[in-house]
């Protein structure tokens, strides 16, 4: 029997009143309403809170949320989407969640509380459903605040017919329907990672917990890549003003990135698109906070204590665009933080004004330098389907609670390191890293995996970007550019660059069989050789965003 904790509604919060919106299909999605005591039912600005994960459970403490906010006069409205908790319908991830954002924000402008302005703030899976409330092209949304999130969270990887290369698939995408969205309650297990047999271990999930998941049977085997816009792009209808927040350690701010690139093409949203990028992972752990802080469970003190660093800038965002007192000018297109130092910058736009890029070649000894001329030549290592690279985070999402040294992670036969010199002095980095190589493999899919690591003195070494790619038909070389993310980093003088290059990282990434069998159902394996070309004009390089200093 799968081993798995059952976690249902939590009860109400004594300071909200409950509500039952009514969709345009007859469904009812279960709200709380959180409404200033000094107010009455006076009307005024109310701020939307759509989330599957328990409008009243401790995981996400709205109520707590929802208390800070309406000490700044907010009427709030905190409501379980579709299939979750206390509301009815379907748990089918994504696809329900422009219609229901409309309709929800239709009944809150009828409500004798509200003033007709609405906003909206949440992270995760309660920021996409900002940007799905936005598509509707409601006119009462007047500013929204997603963080950590993207309009194409949890979207299976396709790749397109003919190409060769794609994402690798991330763990989390089949696991999450068969977690947070199997029904109403959540259901917390994971399968056993000392087994591959990752779908035959869902099967046996789903027969234990005496239904299956809608979410999940739309995406495996077969997946079904429902519409989630109904205009198409996210970014179709009427623009809205958006305090966009992104974690220099967020595992998914490659999603966060890729809806930048599609808004700074679309002037009407990029007007009145701010961006704020905080040294900060998917559950709002910090790079230098207070030890104190770095705890799995926080109490309500240690919550109400960080609310202001969370929910301030949020508040002097929809002051502006849902109150109207200030200018949009006030507020900086881009403020970020230069990571591994407290320095809070402003600039026009992301990348700053004044980089200038820095190439790092790979050599077959181990170092990173630029100008390393050299002959090509291939390096090699082994990929195992059964002694995989191990990911360095226990919890991807929780990364810098755990704030893992990667060094250990080098010192595998089936991981290549390349080290720089040490700085002489600080260097700022700050914009788009990626790299280019060329590989191929004596199997028939092969995963690439680049780690940019800041290689302390002691001997540790922190991640601060990287980067993976798939390729199909690996036995034939491939030319890849991979997107190792964007940076805002400090690396201090006497610290080194390092690199490592693998073909698995596991248990965040599915794992290739070796065989080009199915990855999730298993199956046959067998162990590749994998090829990385080291020199020339196709061998392993980085291209690095200096913003001040020198690379040695």
């Amino acid at each position: 029997m799968t081993s798995f904790i059952r976690i249902p509604a939590a009860p109400e919060s004594d300071l909200a009143r409950p509500a039952r919106v009514r969709m345009r299909d007859g469904v009812l999605l279960a709200a709380d309403i959180y409404l200033p005591t000094d107010d009455g039912d006076a009307a005024g600005d109310t701020i939307l809170i759509r989330l599957p994960y328990d409008k009243s459970g401790s995981y996400t403490y709205i109520p707590l949320i929802a208390e800070y906010l309406m000490a700044h006069g907010y009427r709030v409205v905190a409501q379980d989407v579709r299939g979750k908790f206390r509301s009815e319908g379907e748990a089918l991830l994504f696809v329900n969640e422009v219609r229901d954002g409309e309709d929800t924000l239709d009944w809150i402008v009828q409500q004798p509380w509200s003033n007709g302005r609405v906003a909206m703030w949440g992270d995760s899976y309660y920021g996409y459903t900002q940007w799905a409330a936005a598509a509707s092209g409601h006119p009462a949304l007047k500013a929204i605040a997603p963080r950590v999130t993207g309009t194409g969270l949890g979207e299976p990887v396709h790749r397109a017919p003919g190409e060769r290369t794609s994402n690798v698939e991330w763990t989390i995408t089949y696991l999450y329907p068969v977690s947070h969205f199997h029904g109403n309650d959540t259901y917390m297990w994971e399968p056993d990672w000392t087994r591959r047999d990752f779908a035959a271990q869902v099967e046996e999930f789903l027969a234990d917990a005496g239904e299956r998941s809608i979410s999940y049977d739309q995406w495996y085997p077969r997946p079904v890549h429902l519409p989630r816009f109904p205009l198409g792009s996210p970014f179709a209808a009427r623009s809205v003003p958006a305090l966009h927040t992104i974690g220099w350690w967020d595992n998914c701010s490659p999603l966060s990135w890729s809806d930048v690139a599609d808004i700074t093409k679309n002037p009407a949203w990029a007007a009145h698109h701010h961006l704020r990028i905080e040294s900060i992972d998917h559950e709002g752990y910090e790079l230098l906070s207070d030890p104190a802080d770095r705890v799995a469970e926080r109490t309500d003190e240690q919550i109400r204590a960080l609310l202001p660093r969370t929910l301030d800038p949020t508040l002097e965002f929809f002051e502006v665009y849902v109150r109207g007192n200030g200018s949009p000018a006030d507020i900086p297109a881009v403020r970020w933080n230069l990571a591994g130092t407290e320095e809070e910058r402003t600039d026009a736009a992301w990348p700053p004004a004044g980089i200038r890029s820095v190439a790092l070649q790979a050599t077959a000894e181990g170092g990173l330098a630029q100008d390393a001329a050299a002959q090509p030549t291939e390096l090699t290592w082994t990929h195992d389907p059964d002694d995989l690279v191990p990911s360095s985070a226990e919890d991807a999402f929780s990364f810098l609670l755990e704030l893992p040294d990667e060094a250990p992670i080098g010192a595998r036969d089936d991981v290549l390191v390349f080290t720089s010199a040490p700085v002489a002095a600080d260097v700022d980095l700050a914009g788009p890293v990626t790299a280019t190589a060329t590989v191929r493999s004596d199997g028939p899919v092969m995963d690439l995996f680049v780690r940019l690591l800041d290689l302390a003195p002691d001997g540790t070494a922190l991640r601060i970007a990287r980067g993976q790619r798939q390729v199909a038909d690996a036995t034939e070389p491939a030319a890849l550019d991979l997107d190792l993310g964007q940076v805002g980093y400090r690396l201090r003088a006497g610290h080194s660059l390092r690199v490592h290059v693998s073909s698995s990282d596991y248990p965040e990434f599915v794992p290739q069989t070796g065989t080009g069998a199915d990855p999730w159902a298993w199956g046959p394996t067998a162990t590749n050789l994998q090829h990385l070309t080291i020199g020339g004009s196709d061998g392993l390089t980085i291209h690095l965003p200096v913003l001040d200093g020198e690379l040695s």
